[in-house]
């Protein structure tokens, strides 16, 4: 059964918008490479770093979004990070989609 408080934290790529999540330390291009928190103090903590990291000017606008596990898969819970995660939903023939991610 998925843990109704798993998050994952997320952010956009400064000079260009591109969703970032976070993996570690640092930032990856695809949901299914994310770390997913599962309590809220770790969660917390990698907000509280990400956010720390906002004067590098490498990416803006860090936040936790819920997700939930299906057979080893993440999903985010809410139509935003839904789309957020296909990629830009006005180019279907560039980026994520194009890629099948």
């Amino acid at each position: 059964m998925a843990n109704p408080s798993s998050q994952v934290l997320t952010a956009n790529r400064l000079n260009d918008g591109t969703v970032l999540y976070r993996k570690a330390d640092g930032w990856v291009l695809t949901l299914a490479e994310a770390d997913v928190y599962d309590d809220k103090p770790a969660a917390q903590a990698a907000l509280d770093a990400a956010t720390a990291g906002l004067t590098r000017n490498e990416y803006v606008s860090p936040y936790l979004f819920e997700v939930r596990r299906e057979n080893g898969v993440i999903h985010p819970v809410k139509e935003r990070e839904i789309i957020r995660a296909a990629g830009p939903s006005v180019r279907a023939d560039l980026g994520k989609q194009a890629q099948g991610v």
